[in-house]
């Protein structure tokens, strides 16, 4: 009981900390997005590239239907078998940053999502973005690794748990999906 009253009170304390004028100006950047026709592109790892894939989800269906300006959203990480090549052929390194290069045009938002904020494929796909003409986003745990230096805006789950990191990007996310499906 003790591990579970824990684990509890850590999620209120790290939800407590978070920033929310840097989850506001997110919204404010991807509205910004929808309203000049720009794509926002999502990726993580693991825990983090489910999180990826279920904003997407939540962006083009449940921010975009029925409504006249849409979301156009994109997840890296849902197309398997271009992950799988570029990390069998070149280096797992590159599989979100060789997709960009595909996808990117100056002014698409590019949002990283990483618990450690430290993971290499994603900062090589933000360094490129940034390098680019993307605006740059990035979802951290922990103190918010690389990814939260290099990042133009940055949220942080200021706390060193995984799980508690993971949970409070899922609740970032659904934060969003409120502020942006009634604009």
């Amino acid at each position: 009981m003790e591990q579970i009253k824990t684990y509890i009170d850590d999620l209120k304390k790290t939800l407590d900390s978070l920033n929310i004028v840097d989850i506001q100006h997110v919204a404010d950047t991807f509205l910004k997005a929808r309203d000049n026709n720009k794509k926002i592109i999502f990726f993580g790892n693991g825990g983090s590239g489910s999180t990826a894939s279920h904003f997407v989800c939540d962006l083009n269906k449940g921010c975009s239907f029925e409504k006249n300006k849409k979301f156009r959203a994109l997840c890296l990480n849902d197309n398997i078998a271009t992950i799988l090549a570029y990390g069998n052929d070149v280096s797992y390194n590159v599989i979100f940053v060789e997709q960009l290069k595909n996808f990117m045009d100056p002014g698409d938002v590019v949002v990283g999502i990483s618990g450690s904020g430290n993971s290499k494929n994603i900062i090589e796909a933000i360094t490129y973005a940034n390098n680019n003409g993307g605006i740059t986003v990035g979802l951290t745990g922990f103190n918010g690794g690389k990814l939260k230096e290099i990042a133009e805006l940055s949220v942080n789950a200021n706390i060193n748990d995984m799980q508690i990191s993971e949970d409070i990007h899922v609740i970032i996310m659904h934060i969003l999906y409120k502020l942006l499906s009634n604009k």
